[in-house]
Parts: structure tokens; sequence; C-alpha cells
């Protein structure tokens, strides 16, 4: 701020001037009259004995944090950077420096520093590669639901921004790095645990040829990011895609996730009997395989679907068939859903003590595994009993409580505000209605969900008539 201020008045610019400078030139604004560069008061701060005393590396750290446009977080600087000495103390100059600032609990850097100071060729950064590795690695731990992994990953959260950075400009650079790209497909995987949004990546992905030994991979993440911001659309069509790849492949382990997943498409979009089909020829698939885990996965989505074309029975005996087969199994993340389908079957029987029974059960395991995703359909569908029964102070504590658990999801939050306005129109608190469902359009336009938004907008003019 301070250069461009500087600038500005030797060129008696106005702040609309400096403004359009800065938008066309960047750091070229820096360049003044008689060959002199404000620039050189970049080199001046690293020049001064302050900067000279500090470690060899201190100059390339700079461009490390001038690389990420969030800047690096502090408590990510001993595996950031785990082969530098003092870094902590070398921090705290930057800022004494005046090169870096603090916001956040990031480290950042002005835009003029930053354009000055990032390497012009990353790859030519060795400290900056190797800060790459590091993040590679910490996106490589296992998803396992029951397993530390996918807790672990919470930090993709603050850093999401960064890590997406990273990728832009390395899939570009060195776009025939495997690594690279399977590093592509574990950011997707950690969004979707964590923060449901869109990357992108997209069309870079997309863009691989049909025999990158990656892309059917990255397609099948980007699929289940779609999945989690209510693009139904997407998903469906990057699945078909991923099941047309893999079934020129023979993989039949991906085939049969593919059909799977394609299933529980067919399910969203009232396409029961095709959905049926698909799940059960990937359940016969993983069935030849011997996969427990995965046919247990199967029965769970063949018990949706036939929940939902009302065959109860039948859905009934596929959830519970799940639960048989997974004793002695360390799966809880299958046998929490397999609960919650339950729960949604007993409750469409009529059977209440059962239905909560079961939900309850659900949420025990997922609260003792701070699963955030399956608490928020927990207490969803704990709402959806008690307002079916008129019991809406019940109903609302329990939306609540799943919106606290989709703070990083605005598609769930969407969910949510749905339901409490259709509480607040049963009840006849038509203002109420009227204002929720706007917040629920807000929500599902932030994440593309078309769909969603235009049933809304149709819920709305119902409200607005009352």
């Amino acid at each position: 701020m301070t250069l461009l201020a500087t600038v500005a008045h030797q060129n008696k610019w106005d702040s609309g001037r400096l403004a359009r400078e800065w938008e066309q030139r960047q750091t070229g604004v820096l360049q003044t009259e008689h060959n002199r560069s404000l620039a050189a008061t970049i080199e001046l701060s690293l020049a001064s004995p302050m900067f000279q005393e500090l470690d060899p590396d201190a100059r390339a750290l700079l461009g490390v944090v001038a690389f990420f446009p969030q800047g690096v977080d502090e408590k990510n600087l001993d595996w950031l950077f785990p082969t530098i000495p003092n870094r902590t103390s070398l921090f705290d100059k930057f800022c004494i420096l005046s090169l870096t600032y603090r916001s956040n609990g990031f480290v950042a850097m002005l835009a003029p520093l930053r354009d000055y100071l990032r390497p012009k060729d990353p790859k030519s950064s060795s400290l900056l590669c190797a800060t790459k590795e590091r993040y590679f690695a910490r996106m490589s731990v296992g998803v396992d639901p029951d397993k530390p992994g996918p807790r672990e990953a919470r930090w993709i959260t603050s850093e999401d921004v960064n890590v997406e950075h990273l990728l832009d400009v390395f899939t570009s650079t060195d776009a025939n790095s495997d690594d690279i790209w399977d590093a592509c497909g574990n950011f997707m995987t950690h969004l979707s645990w964590h923060k449901g949004r869109l990357i992108t990546l997209g069309p870079k992905i997309e863009g691989l040829a049909d025999d990158h030994p990656s892309k059917p991979q990255c397609l099948y993440r980007l699929a289940e990011l779609f999945e989690a911001v209510g693009n139904q659309v997407e998903r469906e069509r990057l699945l078909t895609h991923v099941l047309k790849l893999e079934r020129e492949r023979e993989n039949d382990h991906w085939v049969a996730r593919a059909l799977r997943n394609l299933s529980d498409e067919n399910r969203l979009t009232g396409l029961y009997e095709e959905g049926i089909q698909l799940v059960e020829e990937a359940l016969e698939v993983f069935e030849q395989l011997g996969e427990t885990a995965e046919q247990v996965s199967c029965l769970k989505y063949l018990a949706w679907v036939l929940y939902e074309d009302e065959q109860l029975d039948a859905a009934e005996e596929a959830a519970s068939r799940s639960i048989h087969l997974l004793l002695g199994e360390d799966e809880q993340y299958l046998v929490c859903g397999s609960h919650r389908v339950l729960g949604e079957i007993y409750h469409s029987k009529g059977e209440r003590e059962k239905a909560i029974y079961h939900f309850e059960a659900a949420l025990g395991i997922a609260s003792s595994f701070n699963w955030d995703e399956e608490i928020f359909w927990v207490h969803y569908a704990l709402a959806h009993l008690f307002s079916d029964e008129d019991e809406f102070d019940e109903a609302h504590a329990h939306i609540e409580r799943a919106k606290s658990h989709a703070v990083n999801n605005p598609y769930y939050l969407g969910r949510a505000v749905e339901m409490q306005a259709n509480f607040w129109y049963e009840q006849h608190r038509f203002e109420g209605a009227k204002s929720e469902v706007l917040r629920t359009v807000e929500a599902y336009e932030k994440v593309g969900a078309a769909a969603d938004v235009d049933r809304c907008r149709e819920l709305f003019r119902t409200y607005k008539r009352s």
C-alpha cells in the first residue's frame, strides 16, 4: 500500500487513475520516471542487514508465501517447512520488515509484493516444489470414514483456495504427471466430505484424453462434488462417462461403483425401476469380487430406492440384510447409513418407536465420529418425523441442529431452511415461510442447484398466494 501510494503521489494520480493503472500493468505501476523503480524499494528491504542475517532460504520462503493467494497458515509451518530451522522466527522477521502481514491466522502478502516475489516459473523453485509435495502427501490420507483420515482432512476447509491454486498451476505446467491428477482427485474427495463446493479445475479434468490413466477417477470425484452441491444433471452425465471408460478398461470394481451411484441418481429423479436394476447389477459384481463392504453399500442403496418406490417390506429386508452382513466387521459408517434408512422405512410404516430407535442408533454412531453429513441427515429425518405428527417444537429443534452441521455445505443448509419454511407454512405463519424460502433460493443459487431453485420459487408463489 505504501509503494502504491508513493507512485500515485509522484505521478499525481487520483485513486481512480491508480486503480486503472494497476488493472492494466500490475507491478509495472511501480516503474516511475527517471528510470527509478519502486521495485528497488523491495530489493532494498531484502538487502537490509536484518534480512541478510536471516536463513539463506528466506528469499525462497518469501516466494512460497507470495505464490499462495491466502499466504501460509501459521499452524502449518512445521509440516510445510520442516527443513527450515527457526521458521517461526523467520516469519516474525518478515512481518517486522513489512514484507508480510498477519490476517486470520495466515501470514499473507500484499498484491504488489506477491506479484514481484512469487516464482515466475513455479517448477524452478525447489522449496515451492517441496511444499507442493507436502500438500499432496497430506491430501493422500485415507478417506475411509471409520478411520482417522477424514477428520484429519478438515484442514482443507481453511486452505482450499491455496490447494486449488496449487493444482491449477501445476496441472498446467506438469499436465502429464499422474501424481498431479491423483492429488486433484484427493482434493475433490476432501471437499466432498468437508466443504461441498465446485472447483475451477472441472474443464481441465474433462479435457483429459479418454485414455489418460487418471481421467475416470477424476471424473468420479468431480461427480461426487456435483452430488454435494445438488447438481444431479451434471452428476449423472459424469457418472455415465465414468461407466463407459471403466467398461472399456474392464475395471469391474469401478464399473460396479459407477452403476451403484447411477442407481442413486435414478432414485433422485424418480426412475425407480431403472435404479433398482442398476444397483442389483452392481451388487452382483461385488458378490463375484467378494467385497463385503461394497455389497453392504449396494444393499443400502437398494433399500433407499425400494423405499422411495414404496416397496417398504423389500426395503426393510435389504437394509436389515446389510446390517447382518456387517456383523463382526468394523464398518461403522455403513452401519450408520443402514440404521438411517431403516428409520425412514419404519417412519413410513407408521412404526414411530422403531423409527426413533434406528435414527438414534445412527445419530449415536455419527456423533462419536463427528460425521457432519450423517448427523445432518439424521436430524433432518427426525424433524420430518415430528412435523408429520404436528410436534413442531421438536421439529424446529431438530432442524436447527441439522443446520449447525451444514455450515460448510450451502446445499444442505438450503435443504434445512426449505424444510423450516414448510413448518412455518403448515403453522399458517406465512410471512416466516416466505422469508425462509427466499433464503433457500439464495442457498441453492450459490451452488447452481437449478431444479431446487425452480421448486422453491414455485413454493414462494404458493406461500405468497396464502
